[in-house]
């Protein structure tokens, strides 16, 4: 039982997971013999998922008749490489040790899929206190659910709960779960949600261990 809890949404705030999703649209664009595109073309759209990643990979929307064959294939070519290069975001350990240090919760809300996220999570050797992700309860961020799911596993009130994320729906989560939203000026920051700084969060922070002047 704590009194506070740290959540983190996961692809680019606390995981840097870009290099493979990334991968795993190269893999089907050279099986179409198509040029690789370069990972920083890719990193923008890495925490929106297969729809953000087959629109930039393949400029397919899922209205398209061919998304649900797109998006199967490139989950499973990500599933075959899903942690050659991801890594936790520098200072992000560091982080960690102090929060369990001083007896503050801290876990995972994504809308990454289960599978997928503690496949990840095992590989970095990482156990956190909770995680909800995309398939935990019925609702994506920014709706509420998942970010209330994740209080209650812990026991902490939501009002006593950070959640830090990287784009404008983990702030609009955070408001909606009554917790405290802080933006993290790291990550993939999606062209249309603007930047940190417009997300109404609570702070604004550079650098993981700028979090513990916020506690």
């Amino acid at each position: 039982m704590t009194s506070r809890a740290v959540l983190f949404d996961f692809d680019g705030t606390f995981a840097d997971t870009a290099p493979d999703l990334a991968a795993a649209v190269n893999t089907m664009r050279r099986a179409r013999s198509l040029a690789p595109l370069a990972p920083q073309t890719v990193r923008p759209y890495a925490s929106m998922g297969a729809r953000g990643l087959l629109r930039i990979g393949f400029d397919m929307t899922s209205d398209d008749a061919e998304y649900p064959a797109m998006r199967d294939e490139f989950l499973d070519a990500y599933s075959k490489a899903l942690c050659v290069h991801t890594r936790l975001f520098p200072g992000m350990a560091k982080l960690l040790v102090q929060l369990e240090a001083r007896a503050i919760a801290w876990g995972i809300v994504t809308n990454k899929a289960t599978r997928f996220t503690e496949r990840i999570l095992v590989e970095l050797k990482l156990k956190p206190d909770c995680v909800a992700c995309g398939d935990t309860t019925p609702y994506l961020k920014p709706h509420p659910a998942s970010l209330l799911h994740a209080a209650e596993q812990i026991q902490v009130s939501p009002k006593n709960c950070f959640y830090l994320g990287d784009d404008l729906r983990d702030m609009k989560a955070a408001h909606a779960a009554g917790m405290r939203p802080i933006a993290v000026e790291w990550g993939y920051h999606h062209p249309d949600s603007g930047g940190p700084g417009d997300w109404q969060a609570a702070a604004v922070i550079r650098h993981p261990m700028e979090l513990m002047e916020h506690l």
